[in-house]
């Protein structure tokens, strides 16, 4: 038995308290990870983990070695990173993950750029709306959007995401173009469920006053591509990230209202499991990102 591959399989089955989960993280059958940490025991003369139909903990002894056990796991995937870090191109399989609209207008296409300038790099792009563990899920790094909670997780930051309040020519046609936020109640709000207060809109204005504006209408989704084909339809009035609307508002489909309002901007990080020894495919890759978010970055997307 490889001792290195076991320690690592010791330490995903206390990670995911699952020997599937483990063994299918690092692609062993079953039987062959129950098989492997038994040897342990009986090598180490200590039972390491408590079995049961609800899945696998450490037991007291387990628990120190598996911190033994972390730690010396760490120090290998850093030396295997300080090494892929001295090669002139990146290596090995990277996992990301980020929600689905940012993924698909935004991330895709930058990952594919960053894969054709490193093309032994292989990728598992991951694309959900909701919060995903970066250890459970496996996820080298994902980008979020909004401001982090605090956690012992390592983050960049990158930029922001600007929002945008817009409607397309047919609706402001039948209901007339609101100049102020406060007429955005008298309006059909296309809401999303996600952000942005959810059904109170909050506005700063150009000599820094605030506006929070409770809004109301048919539509609430927590998909913007929804609320963006709804507002190309003449449904109502949305707001969005100017990623999301901003080919639209270039073809005219839709056109941008308030415009000397200003939403909250959503941040956006790079986040990791851990701000210490963190490999190396890891920090070329966010190094690469941090120059893609400047002034306007948005309208420079393909």
């Amino acid at each position: 038995m490889d001792r290195l591959q076991a320690l690592r399989l010791f330490v995903r089955v206390v990670d995911l308290g699952s020997f599937s989960k483990a063994a299918a993280d690092l692609g062993i059958g079953q039987p062959s990870a129950t098989k492997q940490v038994a040897q342990m025991e009986r090598q180490l003369g200590a039972r390491l983990l408590h079995r049961s139909t609800h899945g696998v903990t450490p037991t007291e002894v387990g628990a120190l070695y598996y911190e033994k056990c972390k730690l010396i796991v760490h120090h290998v995937d850093e030396a295997d990173s300080v090494a892929t870090l001295l090669q002139q191109q990146v290596q090995g399989s990277l996992r990301i993950s980020t929600s689905v609209a940012f993924g698909r207008r935004v991330l895709a296409p930058l990952v594919m750029r960053f894969m054709e300038a490193n093309p032994k790099l292989q990728v598992e792009l991951t694309v959900e709306d909701r919060y995903v563990n970066l250890v459970e899920q496996g996820i080298d790094v994902a980008i979020r959007m909004g401001r982090l909670a605090d956690s012992t997780l390592g983050a960049r930051f990158l930029g922001t995401s600007p929002w945008v309040v817009v409607a397309s020519p047919q609706y402001l046609q039948r209901h007339g173009t609101p100049t102020e936020p406060d007429e955005l109640a008298a309006h059909e709000a296309l809401v999303y469920t996600t952000v942005q207060g959810d059904a109170r809109w909050q506005f700063a204005g150009p000599q820094g006053e605030d506006a929070l504006v409770p809004v109301r209408g048919c539509l609430r989704s927590n998909n913007l591509s929804t609320l963006l084909a709804a507002a190309r339809k003449g449904m109502g009035v949305a707001i969005l990230p100017r990623y999301v609307a901003n080919k639209s508002l270039q073809a005219g489909a839709v056109v941008p209202l308030l415009e000397g309002w200003t939403l909250p901007a959503q941040e956006i990080h790079a986040v990791y499991p851990s701000p210490q020894l963190v490999p190396a495919k890891v920090t070329r890759f966010v190094a690469w990102l941090e120059g893609r978010f400047g002034p306007a970055w948005w309208a420079d997307m393909e």
